[in-house]
């Protein structure tokens, strides 16, 4: 692709303080009208201003210098490919305060970025267009012309002239309302002035909403805007939000600063949420909960989503990153925190250990890539910018972060957050602020040991050995780089500073000895450990006062060794077959923890991807789960199951995959059975639709048969399915069904008055196997009952369900890579799309098809995407030709002989 001119920032000679902004939309035209009268600072003579604008046309511009004559600018020279405009005057503007004004038209776009339209259906069933905001990264530019820059910093004085009829929101709560002059239809809104803050943040919504709300004990107002008739499915989202407040408030000691908080459902929505302060605007699906028809996956996923972006009110918000490579900061940050907040208020999730399975491994596939990248990545073009949205920034991010708060210990790691709050509040910061702040209060070298994990892609593979030298047991701890095509061979090999702490069973809450792995590999004694003792290694952990939430520990009565155990540590694990060989049976009798053993199969899972042991190892591992209880386990086994059953659908030996995981998960199904029984909780709920799932979609008969009974019954709306039980069973009629099941099921997604629904549906919609139904399915994807943003989860779950759906899905794309590239303009769906659509080839041609459509086509904030996607490719090609012969050996003897 052409090579873009270097990237530079906005000059520094003028810069905002305060923006008057008053904004008019017109939701007939899908135009809106803008004035701009900010107060700015001119630090140095100028006969020109340089800000960011895209789409705007620019009416009129003046400056007026304090106490002076208006001087009008003489020309606008927009350079598009920046998005910036230049604004020339006949004479310099002299050091000193001014006013710059500027009159600007604009269009409401159907983009979902800048100030867009969204359609909604009103309550007599007509289609109206709400006007609403998605600014970050840089698109307030598309609003008004702006310094467009997270460190330019200022206060907004927000004015909206609208319908008079339909609710308008900001950042702030509303000062004062009065008639519109012009036109008795319209009102104008003025709303108080907002703290300093960054243009990215900055929001408006003007649409047709109902609310409910509630007070946070520290008194702050807070409300859910709900679509009308509707306002009952935001009580839950109300329930987590004002628990929220106070965690925050409580856990960073210092208070939320605005006067309210609105959280509010946007129908047409391109991420999952996003944080604009004191206005958060959220998918549908990311907000709304109804008690009969919303599923335990969704309620957790609302939890989830308002503790993120609450947790940004203040980490990102309050202090903002200084430029956008420090962004994974930020979404690190609120990734991690917001695990916390909800084991706050749900203890019965069990959040911590979907965690691990949710964020820390799927940071760990990611990393493993040569085409990964370091966690802070210098940023320039915007374009680049919507790239880093991805999972290294918040999963990656989230986990290190995870890892820094067990080595800090919670005490400290309060202190040194609350110091860092304080310190810039209101202002920018870079990681490396951070890190000053918590060895500040912690004495550990903070910003050394983390800066190796930030600053280089990648993580290490720790190699563990034992040996018993009379009382005293030697471990040999090494560590080289981890690589998803083997470890790393080569002179240049990066390593990681690696607090690694060891404790044995005489004193299981004792540490013995301390360790920070700082070079390639260490020998520790541990002295007094007689042959029948175990020696534990474990993540680092600080004394705080009180104990660490993230590490529980159980101590075992068998001499077994087990390096970071609670799965802290970001990185793989290969221990000596000896060692491992003791661990394993703690997978069949339970005695591992949880989140320990679910550590254990998704290491050995990676390490046979990368060809350092053989697949057939991790299915004996795999069978040994069979008595397995937990939901995050279960979750994480069927996630690798499904990868491994992607791959040999490649081979001629599929169907003997299926049957092995019909095998694994029919006794636990048979234990869970179909309806929920007395005293179960959340957890048994997401369990229960999993195994069900998986069953009926690997072609268990009995599940099958059910299911469909289960169907027919929820058709005729005798009884409707529980919502936990939907999608397994529309999963599973639809892989085993024909056109009327589809019909049907598109009948259904009509019908459905819930996002949450439609969204269930589309999800599934792929599973459907006959070749033309598949194409029906496809062209459903693209046609108006399907919300914009949604197209790719259709797409998707087309190129994930079978070896036909993803030949037929990735033609499609290429036959309508023009609409689809309009539609998301580069935004980061785009990389989604492609990566759900291509990632799971495994055939020799397919990668270099992949990169020459791309080099045709190009999508610049998608560019790492393709080469992951490629490399994934490659990498599939080389494990299905090492382990293919072995894997369907294994398979057949394990039928044993025809009885």
């Amino acid at each position: 692709m052409p090579e873009r001119r270097p990237f530079v920032r906005l000059p520094t000679d003028v810069y905002p303080v305060n923006y008057g902004l008053c904004l008019k939309p017109d939701l007939i035209d899908f135009t809106f009208e803008g004035k701009l009268e900010a107060l700015v600072e001119v630090t140095q003579a100028t006969n020109q201003i340089v800000m960011n604008c895209a789409d705007i046309d620019i009416i009129t511009a003046s400056f007026v210098p304090q106490g002076g004559e208006e001087i009008n600018a003489t020309g606008f020279n927009y350079q598009n490919e920046d998005e910036k405009v230049t604004l020339s005057f006949p004479s310099a503007l002299q050091k000193g305060s001014g006013t710059l004004k500027i009159d600007f038209v604009g269009e409401l776009n159907d983009k979902m970025k800048g100030f867009y339209r969204s359609k909604y259906t009103s309550a007599n069933g007509e289609s109206r267009y709400a006007a609403v905001t998605q600014f970050e990264a840089t698109d307030a530019r598309r609003a008004f012309p702006c310094w467009d820059e997270p460190a330019i910093k200022a206060t907004f004085d927000i004015v909206l002239i609208v319908p008079k009829d339909r609710v308008a929101l900001s950042n702030m709560n509303v000062i004062d309302r009065k008639p519109y002059p012009e036109d008795e239809n319209l009102v104008e809104m003025k709303f108080a002035t907002t703290p300093i803050m960054s243009t990215y943040l900055v929001a408006f919504v003007i649409g047709e909403y109902d609310f409910v709300e509630s007070q946070s004990s520290d008194g702050i107002t807070v409300r859910v805007y709900t679509p009308i008739g509707k306002a009952e499915q935001g009580k839950f989202a109300l329930e987590v939000a004002t628990k929220t407040l106070p965690f925050y408030k409580d856990y960073f000691d210092v208070p939320y600063p605005l006067p309210k908080i609105d959280l509010i459902a946007i129908a047409d929505f391109a991420a999952g949420a996003m944080e604009n302060w004191g206005l958060v605007t959220y998918r549908e699906t990311a907000l709304l909960i109804d008690p009969k028809n919303s599923c335990s996956s969704s309620r957790q996923w609302v939890a989830l989503v308002v503790g993120h972006e609450l947790a940004h009110q203040w980490f990102g918000n309050l202090v903002t990153m200084e430029w956008w490579t420090h962004l994974w900061l930020n979404e690190g940050f609120a990734s991690w925190i917001e695990y916390l907040c909800v084991d706050h208020c749900f203890p019965e999730y069990d959040i911590w250990t979907q965690f691990v399975s949710a964020d820390y491994t799927r940071a760990l596939d990611l990393d493993a890539l040569d085409s990964s990248h370091a966690i802070e990545v210098n940023v320039g073009h915007p374009s680049e910018v919507d790239e880093i949205f991805d999972a290294i920034s918040y999963s990656k991010g989230a986990s290190v972060i995870r890892m820094l708060h067990n080595y800090t210990g919670d005490e400290d790691f309060r202190k040194g957050m609350n110091a860092y709050l304080l310190k810039f509040q209101h202002k920018n910061a870079s990681t490396e602020d951070l890190w000053d702040c918590l060895e500040q209060a912690s004495g550990k070298p903070i910003a050394a040991v983390m800066s190796s994990w930030t600053k280089q892609m990648g993580f290490p593979i720790i190699e563990v050995e034992e040996e018993q030298q009379g009382d005293d047991r030697v471990l040999k701890i090494s560590q080289k780089k981890f690589c998803a095509s083997g470890p790393h061979s080569g002179e240049d090999c990066p390593s990681w500073m690696v607090p690694v702490s060891i404790c044995t069973s005489e004193d299981p809450k004792c540490t013995k000895l301390k360790v920070l792995l700082d070079r390639a590999e260490t020998t520790i004694t541990v002295s007094g450990v007689a042959p029948e003792q175990w020696v534990k290694p474990r993540w680092l952990r600080a004394h705080s006062t009180r104990p660490d939430p993230l590490t529980p520990l159980t101590p075992r009565p068998r001499r077994v060794l087990q390096v970071n155990p609670g799965t802290v540590g970001f990185y793989r694990i290969q221990y000596s077959t000896a060692m491992l060989e003791r661990l394993l049976p703690g997978v069949r009798d339970l005695s591992l923890q949880p989140v320990d053993r679910l550590g254990l199969q998704n290491d050995l899972f990676s390490l046979s991807r990368a060809g350092m042991i053989s697949t057939v190892e991790v299915l004996k591992l795999m069978e040994a789960f069979v008595n397995e209880p937990n939901y995050t386990v279960w979750s994480d086994l069927s996630c690798n199951l499904g990868v491994l059953s992607s791959l040999l659908s490649h081979t001629d030996f599929h169907e003997d995959i299926q049957e092995f995981i019909r095998d694994l998960f029919t006794p636990i199904g048979l234990e869970l059975g179909w309806d929920c029984k007395p005293g179960e909780g959340h957890l048994d709920a997401l369990l229960r639709s999993l195994v069900l799932g998986k069953l009926g979609k690997a072609g268990h008969k009995p599940t099958l048969e059910e299911a469909r009974r289960r169907f027919r019954d929820h058709v005729e709306g005798k009884p409707v399915l529980p919502a936990d039980l939907r999608s397994p069973v529309y999963l599973t009629v639809l892989k085993h069904g024909d056109s009327a099941t589809l019909d049907t099921m598109l009948k259904l997604h009509k019908q459905a008055d819930m996002q949450e629904e439609k969204n269930r549906i589309e999800r599934v919609l792929g599973a459907i196997s006959a070749p033309d139904l598949i194409q029906k399915v496809l062209s459903f994807a693209l046609s108006e009952d399907v919300r914009p943003q949604d197209t790719v989860s259709v797409i998707g779950g087309v190129a994930g369900s079978s070896k036909q759906g993803r030949k037929a899905a990735w033609k499609f794309v290429k036959d309508n890579w023009e609409e689809l590239y309009n539609r998301y303009q580069g935004g980061f769906l785009i990389s989604r799309l492609i990566k759900l659509t291509v990632d799971g080839f495994a055939v020799d041609k397919m990668a270099a098809e992949v990169k020459s459509f791309f080099d045709s086509h190009p999508a610049p904030s998608a560019e790492r995407t393709v080469q992951q996607c490629c490399e994934n490719i490659n990498l599939n090609v080389a494990w299905l030709k090492r382990d293919a012969d072995d894997i369907a050996q294994y398979l057949l003897r394990r039928k044993g002989p025809p009885v």
